[in-house]
């Protein structure tokens, strides 16, 4: 167990939302890929409410050109809000409510695409001598599961910083941060990281856990990050930084895993965010019902199983 300080209150969150999102491209062209629809709701929505849910407040968005779209969805419209009111529309009031009051939504520039270890070293000022959480907007955890909370009580038991951790088939894991990790007796899913490598050449690791995006990062990691050389794709990466945490011995050294067996959905990948907008929009309080009716019906249907769908994909290359 570390010491007392070692416990501060995880109470500030950092969202990287800086890239192009030139997977989606053209819907990104002029629209910030974390502003894209989850069934009702943009991306980043999503990400926020988590952290709120795991009782942290104030997030800070690490941003790039042409992410004014983000500002705006936190911020109050008033001639939005004075509309509905004036409907009598209160159900979409309070949708519109929630969106600029789950807690104090702060934006900074990046300036450069200089990879996700940058992004999180912009935070420095923001996040000062506090130990923080870091959100990757791509990741979407189901709110049925406290992924987050867990990594919070991991780091209040050992200090240091923490990365959630998943189980992906073994041919995937190149596309991935993996880590090497040893057991802690008697705490299930929670291991210590000793080694961590960055998309992984075939061969190089014997490990299939890959770090998803969501972190708890002890504040001593910024200057480790302020002398991490560009690694791979010439840019600042964060496991690079995490590797020398998982070799110190030191104050805030050391780095934890959470295996995480829930549901996540990777919003960042064309054919991911398709499967999350069904998943999601079955469970849809309003919704959910007559879309499920709908679509067991039509995978009975004959355009579902003639080839219909194939030919369809051949014209949409």
């Amino acid at each position: 167990m570390r010491n007392e300080p070692f416990r501060a209150p995880v109470r500030k969150a950092v969202i990287p939302a800086a890239g192009l999102g030139t997977r989606f491209l053209p819907a990104t062209k002029a629209i910030p890929k974390e502003m894209l629809p989850v069934v009702d709701k943009p991306a980043i929505q999503y990400v926020v409410e988590e952290a709120a849910r795991a009782g942290i407040l104030d997030v800070l968005t690490v941003t790039g050109r042409n992410k004014a779209a983000l500002e705006d969805h936190f911020d109050r419209h008033w001639e939005l809000e004075q509309a509905l009111e004036r409907k009598g529309d209160q159900v979409r009031l309070r949708r519109v409510h929630k969106s600029a009051n789950l807690g104090n939504v702060h934006f900074i520039r990046q300036g450069e695409p200089l990879g996700l270890g940058h992004a999180v070293l912009c935070a420095r000022s923001h996040v000062g001598d506090e130990p923080f959480a870091v959100l990757l907007g791509d990741d979407l955890i189901d709110e049925q599961d406290h992924l987050l909370e867990d990594m919070i009580a991991a780091r209040y038991r050992y200090g240091g910083s923490v990365v959630a951790l998943m189980e992906v088939p073994e041919n995937q894991i190149h596309l991935y941060g993996c880590a090497q990790v040893e057991a802690i007796e008697g705490d299930g899913d929670v291991v210590r990281v000793t080694s961590l490598v960055e998309k992984p050449n075939p061969g190089e690791v014997n490990s299939n856990l890959a770090v998803i995006g969501r972190y708890i990062l002890d504040p001593s990691i910024f200057p480790v990050l302020e002398k991490t050389p560009p690694g791979r794709g010439h840019e600042i990466q964060l496991t690079d930084a995490l590797v020398e945490q998982a070799a110190s011995d030191g104050e805030g050294g050391g780095v934890t895993g959470v295996i995480f067996r829930g549901n996540r959905y990777d919003t960042g990948d064309r054919l991911d965010y398709l499967k999350a907008m069904v998943l999601l929009g079955t469970r849809h309080r309003e919704l959910g019902a007559d879309f499920h009716a709908w679509l067991l019906s039509w995978a009975r249907s004959e355009e579902a199983s003639d080839g219909t769908l194939t030919r369809h994909a051949d014209l949409a290359r």
